[in-house]
């Protein structure tokens, strides 16, 4: 069973703020010159006016973005667990 980069994102479940880091970031990175990650061809392009955030949503849903998530975890140390007590 082959597991595609679509469904990796599918089933990790990003937030709607994760989300739109992820494509803010990217569609930053397009507006000063990076390559495309998906096959755009000129009709694509047009349809979506060259904008660099269509483009970085295009690149978000095709799931090719090598951007990750670090989402911290909460500490317990055994000093708030004796507080506790």
């Amino acid at each position: 069973m082959a597991h595609g980069k679509e469904e990796n994102i599918k089933k990790f479940n990003y937030t709607k703020y994760e989300k739109a880091r992820i494509i803010g970031a990217r569609a930053l990175q397009l507006s000063m010159g990076a390559p495309f990650l998906v096959a755009l061809n000129n009709e694509d392009l047009e349809k979506l006016r060259f904008n660099p955030l269509e483009i970085a949503k295009k690149e978000f849903e095709a799931g090719v973005l090598q951007i990750t998530v670090r989402r911290s975890q909460p500490r317990f140390d055994e000093a708030k667990e004796k507080k506790a007590e």
